[in-house]
């Protein structure tokens, strides 16, 4: 990734702080992992010495075990690794973190831009399959703004990506723009239609519109799905339950949606945490046709690894 010093100046987009940010004080939390089902116990720690210092920290993983610490991992496209239904992180000596996309979405969402984030399981705790109880977390500790301009990665060049054919085809796409706009078409479920979601994407329209979309699946596929991983020996949906996901019965959903296009919005939420990857919100357009993690990590890394696709920019008021 590009350093700090080589940073272009823009027009702060409305909606985002001036500055970057970290929490004001620790956040705790518990909960289950939604694939390994294993029960985890999460803290955000605020490092406002370390970002105040000119040290680009970012958001960091810390894996622990009975109190002490195993390694760390950073939130680095570099890092990420395939797995199924989720995004994981894996560094060099094989230590791993999964399901971190909810997290992250927040995190970017709540302008929280440097932070340790220790946990003493694999797996990122799944809550209640939305971003709302992360979301309502973090602004409950507060933020603390840094002495360090907000960075943003401004997209210079149209990039796209896409997979499959016909009806089952797959397609992104992200271009210049002077924010972070979204389009995000969904039809991945027979029975529930077509759903699209479009908007700029500030923290504010995150946490009312995006952040309390749930994970949501057919149970006829999540049950199969299950047997075949512990057949395997791959930890998939062990910890998913109707208290946690969106449960698909036929054409109808345990309990009801929360917005009748919930569907979308969780996509949404899953691309908006798979690219905050990059480090930095986007200032760019992305429009997407049924995203997948897979295809979210697809067009970062076709913008990263584009010459002269993007810059890294600080916005001023």
């Amino acid at each position: 990734m590009s350093v700090d010093a080589g940073a272009c100046g823009v027009m702060l987009p409305a909606g985002w702080q001036a500055n970057e940010g970290t929490l004001a004080r620790p956040l705790a939390i518990s909960g289950h992992g939604l694939h390994t089902g294993r029960r985890v116990n999460v803290r955000i720690l605020p490092v406002e010495a370390a970002a105040s210092a000119g040290e680009r920290h970012g958001i960091v993983f810390r894996r622990l075990h009975k109190g002490q610490a195993l390694g760390t991992v950073a939130a680095d496209p570099s890092l990420r690794r395939g797995q199924p239904l989720c995004t994981m992180l894996r560094a060099n000596d094989g230590l791993g973190v999964r399901t971190v996309e909810h997290l992250l979405a927040s995190l970017l969402a709540c302008e929280i831009d440097h932070a340790i984030v220790e946990l003493d399981a694999e797996e990122v705790p799944i809550l209640d399959g939305s971003a709302q109880p992360w979301i309502d977390a973090i602004k409950a500790c507060g933020r603390t703004a840094l002495p360090r301009p907000k960075r943003f990665l401004r997209v210079l060049k149209t990039v796209s990506v896409a997979d499959g054919e016909g009806a089952a085809r797959r397609e992104m796409r992200v271009e210049p723009a002077d924010d972070y706009a979204l389009s995000v078409h969904n039809n991945d479920l027979k029975g529930f239609g077509d759903m699209e979601w479009h908007g700029r994407l500030t923290p504010r329209a995150f946490a009312d519109e995006i952040a309390s979309s749930r994970s949501y699946g057919q149970i006829k596929w999540a049950v199969p799905a299950i047997v075949v991983g512990y057949l395997r020996g791959w930890p998939i949906l062990r910890g998913a339950r109707m208290s946690c996901t969106a449960a698909i019965v036929g054409n109808r959903v345990v309990g009801g949606l929360r917005q009748p296009d919930e569907f979308v919005r969780h996509r949404v939420l899953d691309l908006v945490g798979d690219l905050a990857l990059a480090g930095a919100p986007l200032l760019g357009r992305v429009t997407a046709r049924r995203p997948t993690h897979e295809m979210n990590y697809r067009l970062l890394a076709a913008v990263l690894g584009t010459p002269g696709a993007y810059e890294w920019v600080e916005a001023h008021a």
